[in-house]
């Protein structure tokens, strides 16, 4: 969507995507309106359960820590992600999927992938500077 940061998610049950969404904080005004959180969401009303244990999460930037917070809740076995986030990432930054908590989630870096999907955000971002100005 127009002025969305591009990120999306996708839900896996078995190999099957059972939820996928994209951010829309900026269309709803709404602060939680991340990819994960409303993909979450959809998984968690698709399998009628709060618990996504058999579940993976595929996003392309690393989830900030209210949605690393989020994925352990509703303990997601894995997540997948292709941009790391240095200053807001709640894996990299703030370690949240690997704290002791009451499940535990894997994090993987899908460094392949990061070029491509930087560049995506980074083009983003400096448009929307760009408008900024005019």
């Amino acid at each position: 969507m127009k002025g969305e940061i591009p990120v999306g998610a996708v839900i896996v049950k078995g190999n099957k995507i059972i939820a996928r969404a994209f951010n829309t904080r900026e269309a709803d005004q709404i602060a939680t309106h991340h990819a994960e959180i409303k993909a979450i969401e959809k998984a968690n009303k698709k399998l009628k359960s709060w618990r996504l244990d058999d579940c993976d999460l595929y996003v392309t930037l690393e989830p900030c820590p209210m949605c690393a917070g989020a994925i352990v809740n509703a303990r997601i076995k894995n997540v997948f992600y292709a941009v790391k986030d240095d200053e807001n990432g709640g894996i990299t930054r703030f370690n949240i999927l690997n704290k002791t908590m009451n499940h535990t989630t894997n994090a993987i870096w899908l460094k392949d992938f990061e070029a491509e999907n930087k560049e995506i955000i980074k083009n983003f971002f400096k448009e929307k500077r760009k408008n900024k100005k005019n």
